[in-house]
């Protein structure tokens, strides 16, 4: 069973050739820990984000690699360059067979 999440973009859609572009990406997670117990004392299952990348016309240009101690909602911010138009594809996997993907398209001139 795959399960899903909202996921946010935020980046310019267009850019000039060369220049340096912010992106922000977000999934909403609740990033569970695995340590955590219930008041009953079930321990809470890990629930995480394993892995974050995010490919510019299919090659990877940035990749995180997150553990327990990440809170929930992880919000990302990096840049890269802006070489030519296209798309910039986001994946996030994580526990329990958890896939998120978005897509956001930039031109450049």
């Amino acid at each position: 069973m795959s399960k899903t999440s909202r996921t946010s973009i935020t980046m310019p859609s267009t850019a000039k050739k060369g220049s340096i572009i912010e992106i922000r990406a977000i999934a909403q997670h609740d990033m569970e820990s695995g340590f955590r117990y219930t008041e009953s004392g079930k321990l809470v299952p890990r629930d995480i984000i394993r892995v974050f990348t995010c490919s510019y016309n299919d090659v990877e240009v940035f990749r995180a690699d997150f553990y327990p101690g990440i809170g929930a909602n992880p919000l990302i911010i990096f840049t890269t360059i802006a070489v030519e138009s296209g798309t910039l594809e986001f994946k996030w996997l994580g526990d329990d067979a958890y896939e998120a993907i978005n897509q956001a398209s930039i031109t450049v001139n």
